[in-house]
C-alpha cells in the first residue's frame, strides 16, 4: 500500500531505498498520528514510536526525496489514521505490533544517533541539582571547542565554548535556513565533510540570539576544557532544528568586541537526526 503511496507522490520513479524509508515514514506516521488520538500506548512507546518516525523522515530526505514530497507522504499517513476507527481491528493488530516492536526501545536510558559527520547523543536520565547534556553534539573549530544541544531537566537549548586563545564572546547567535522561504537544504557538493558548505545564505536563514550568558558548569564543558562559557537560547531553536533536513548543518556564531567593529568565530553542527533524539527524551 505504501509503495503506491510513494509512486504517486514521487514526479519519477524511487529508488530502493527511498521507497523502504518512505514505507517506514508513512507507518509510523500513521501510528503517530492514530496514538495522538486514540491513546494506544504508554508514553515511553509513544516517545519510542516518534522518535523512530523521525529517524524514519530523515533517512526518507536522505535518500533523495525532497521535503514537498515527504509532506505530501506525512498528509496522506495522517489522513489514514484520522479515517480509522479507533477500535477497528486493523488498529488495533497494527497498534499490538508496534507495542512489541518497541517494548524493549521504549526501556533505554540512552541512544547515539550517529550522522555523516558527527552523532547525536541522547541521555534520558534527569537530575534536580546538576545540569548535564540531555541531547549533545561536539564540534572543533581551529583550536576551539564547542558544546551544543538541550542541557538540564528542562532541555534548554544551549551552547557552551571554551575558547583556545581565552577569549570571551559577549554574544552568540544560532543561524538555520528558514524553511518558510526556501524549498530545500542548499548544499554544496564539492564541500564534502565540511559542514560549511551545508548552510543556507545569510538572507534565507532564521536568526536567534542568546538570551543569557553564564559561566558554564563543570559538567557542561567540552571534555578536558576547564572554563568555558554557556549560552542559551529560546526553545524555538529546536523546534525549527527539528523541521531541517538532516544533511544540512545550522552556525554558531560567537560575537567578540574588536577595535573598530564586532568580530564573529563560527562553529557548525550537523542537524543529523536532532529530532529524533529530542523525541527520544520525551
Amino acid at each position: 500500500m505504501t509503495a503506491v503511496v510513494l509512486a504517486g507522490i514521487l514526479a519519477a520513479p524511487a529508488g530502493p531505498c527511498a521507497a523502504e524509508a518512505a514505507d517506514q515514514l508513512y507507518e509510523r506516521t500513521l501510528m503517530t498520528a492514530a496514538d495522538a488520538r486514540c491513546r494506544l500506548f504508554a508514553p515511553p512507546i509513544s516517545a519510542a514510536l516518534d522518535a523512530a518516525r523521525a529517524q524514519a523522515r530523515g533517512a526518507t530526505l536522505r535518500s533523495g526525496v525532497s521535503e514537498q514530497q515527504v509532506s505530501a507522504l506525512e498528509q496522506r499517513a495522517r489522513a489514514k489514521a484520522g479515517a480509522s476507527a479507533c477500535n477497528s481491528k486493523d488498529l488495533t493488530l497494527a497498534a499490538s505490533r508496534v507495542k512489541a516492536a518497541f517494548d524493549g526501545y521504549a526501556q533505554m536510558q540512552t541512544m547515539s544517533y550517529p550522522g555523516d559527520v558527527a552523532s547525536w547523543k541522547a541521555d534520558r536520565s534527569s537530575s534536580a541539582t546538576i545540569p548535564f547534556w540531555r541531547l549533545s553534539q561536539m564540534s572543533a573549530f581551529g583550536g576551539d571547542r564547542l558544546m551544543f544541544g538541550l542541557a538540564g531537566r528542562d532541555k534548554a537549548v544551549t551552547a557552551v565554548a571554551t575558547f583556545e586563545t581565552g577569549q570571551r564572546p559577549y554574544a552568540a547567535r544560532v543561524i538555520m535556513r528558514d524553511t518558510r522561504r526556501t524549498l530545500g537544504p542548499y548544499i554544496d557538493q564539492r564541500s564534502g565533510r565540511a559542514l560549511n558548505g551545508k548552510v543556507a545564505p545569510r538572507n534565507a536563514s532564521l536568526v536567534f540570539n542568546a538570551e543569557t550568558r553564564d559561566e558554564a558548569p563543570p559538567t557542561l564543558l567540552p571534555t578536558g576544557a576547564k572554563t568555558g562559557l554557556a549560552f542559551r537560547f529560546p526553545i524555538a531553536v529546536a523546534d525549527a532544528m527539528s523541521r531541517l533536513d538532516p544533511r544540512e548543518a545550522v552556525t554558531i556564531e560567537f560575537v567578540f568586541t574588536g577595535r573598530a567593529d564586532e568580530m564573529t568565530r563560527k562553529a557548525y553542527v550537523e542537524v543529523g537526526d536532532f529530532a529524533a533524539g529530542r523525541a527520544f527524551l520525551r
